[in-house]
């Protein structure tokens, strides 16, 4: 494996409060929340840039730790996989593997069970709510209660959703439903009921919104709210956002430089007929727009904030029932994205009436890659490819019984398949259950990073999606664009934008970082066929 190893069993001295699990009874174990979002940017957060209020996040983040280098798979049921499993997704043939069954209907071999699993064998109450986009179904993989909204293209009104794995009846429109909410609104039923007859066990909740995911549809009152922010253009958007940043202490370099012939990584010309002539499929120059453009991009960035602040509204509803319940300060919370923001366009579901109020459920709207430029600031390119904007998403640590350094950034990178050394080591988990371990898990336990901003040995990470292919080894990474087809080579240290290729000057490293890569590719084919 690439990436240095630190055993799940490991006896490192650690700060106390580190330490938890070994020896305390199981009502003074930490629970666990993770609350992930659905194509939300890097800088999509206030506290990581933008001007859309989301002040319970906020406190988190200011109250806790914010990571500024966390790393996902650049696409939804990969980083989900891996962040349950701590598997890369390939090695569970959850993304494409050649010559097997594999990618997003690909089926985990059964030494890849689910991190709830786990949780549950431990004693802890295990939850889930919202989205799953994993193979099986919640409560056969380790979830003692479950809601799961399967249906991602109907915020007002999906047709497909479950609870505790039973299919409940299709939500008819206008009924008031909107799926972010509903999302929070099981998950504080599911903190009652624990509250209530399980207190002296901890949870384990998984807590997966589906905003700001497409279609772009919000409550009318929150667009309101941002409708008039996003007539000023995506690029003085853009520049303020890296404003902010800096403000905030955020070091990542200097803005990307806009790739112009960049579009949505597919093609749906019959999509871009239905939208109309307000419709961009490229990021460029807001004052090169038509006024109709302008004010249909505009309105799609205002739904696209209303979405991310709904969420946040919801976050903090589950927030104070967890406060009322006294549970807030031995609640390990963290916050994440799937991947970075979308410029994908295209039209499914129930379709798109262009008459109908944008937002509304007749419409079906997306972010496009002009919004998700500035979404993913400073950095480059779009979900599904593996440049830092694809890949690089906000991570929110909070946890007040853990006497974190409030307000710290976090700069040591990390990735999702590190969830499952961490969350088993703050919890004290002492023994895998019996074949749980048959393939070393590839992650490492950033209890160091949460402590001390610092690994042992420097990481390296591995990325594969759509053809697109990355690899990080300390500051340096190479990567590659299937439509690009060319490597590039960056010192992430000097230039986290990626704007300077070194592939010509750095023969030698990028050879290096390329052999790596193969060579760890063709031992993850290995384990997807065991």
């Amino acid at each position: 494996m690439p990436r240095t190893k630190t055993s799940l069993f490991s006896s490192v001295l650690i700060l106390s409060f580190l330490s938890l699990g070994r020896d305390l009874p199981a009502e003074e174990r930490p629970n666990i929340l993770i609350i992930l979002a659905d194509d939300l940017g890097f800088s999509d957060l206030g506290c990581y840039g933008a001007e859309i209020k989301t002040p319970n996040l906020d406190a988190l983040a200011f109250n806790g730790l914010r990571f500024t280098q966390f790393y996902n798979t650049a696409r939804c049921w990969p980083t989900r996989a891996a962040l349950l499993t701590g598997f890369y997704a390939q090695q569970i043939r959850r993304d494409k593997v050649p010559g097997i069954r594999s990618g997003g209907g690909g089926k985990r071999p059964s030494w890849a069970p689910l991190i709830s699993t786990v949780f549950k064998s431990q004693g802890y109450r295990t939850y889930h709510c919202g989205k799953w986009h994993i193979d099986g179904m919640p409560l056969k993989s380790g979830f003692d209660r479950s809601y799961y909204l399967r249906d991602q293209g109907r915020f007002f009104s999906p047709k497909v959703h479950y609870e505790d794995d039973k299919k409940l009846p299709e939500v008819p429109r206008g009924t008031g439903f909107y799926g972010t909410t509903a999302i929070a609104d099981y998950a504080i039923k599911f903190l009652e009921e624990h509250h209530k007859k399980f207190s002296k066990q901890p949870f384990f909740h998984y807590l997966a919104f589906t905003a700001p995911h497409f279609p772009l549809h919000a409550l009318q009152e929150d667009i309101d709210e941002y409708r008039d922010i996003y007539k000023k253009g995506w690029d003085l958007i853009r520049k303020e956002r890296q404003a902010k940043q800096k403000k905030l202490g955020l070091s990542l370099g200097e803005l990307s430089k806009v790739e112009k012939d960049v579009g949505p990584p597919y093609h749906f010309p019959k999509a871009l007929e239905q939208l109309g002539s307000g419709e961009v499929n490229r990021p460029l120059p807001w004052d090169s727009l038509t006024e109709e453009q302008k004010e249909f991009q505009a309105i799609k960035m205002a739904i696209h904030a209303a979405m991310i602040h709904r969420m946040d509204i919801d976050i903090g509803r589950i927030l104070k029932v967890l406060k009322k319940n006294g549970q807030f300060e031995n609640t390990i919370i963290v916050f994440l994205s799937d991947n970075g923001a979308s410029a994908e366009i295209m039209v499914r579901t129930d379709g798109h009436d262009p008459k109908a109020k944008p937002g509304s459920a007749a419409s079906y709207l997306c972010l496009g890659p002009g919004w998700s430029t500035v979404s993913n600031t400073p950095f480059r390119r779009h979900k599904t490819w593996v440049h830092e904007g694809g890949i690089s998403t906000p991570l929110i640590f909070h946890w007040p019984k853990g006497e974190l350094k409030k307000g710290e950034l976090r700069n040591t990178p990390g990735h999702v398949i590190d969830f499952w050394p961490t969350f088993t080591e703050l919890a004290g988990v002492k023994k895998i259950p019996e074949g749980f371990i048959k393939v070393t898990r590839p992650g490492n336990s950033l209890v160091s990073v949460i402590r001390n901003d610092s690994l042992a040995q420097p990481t390296l990470l591995w990325w594969l999606h759509e053809g697109n292919r990355a690899i990080r080894k300390g500051d340096w990474k190479a990567v590659e664009a299937k439509a690009d087809g060319r490597w590039e080579l960056f010192n992430l240290k000097l230039d986290r934008s990626e704007t300077s290729d070194l592939s010509k000057t750095h023969v030698d490293k990028l050879n290096s970082l390329k052999s790596e890569w193969e060579k760890y590719w063709q031992q993850i084919q290995k384990q997807a066929r065991q």
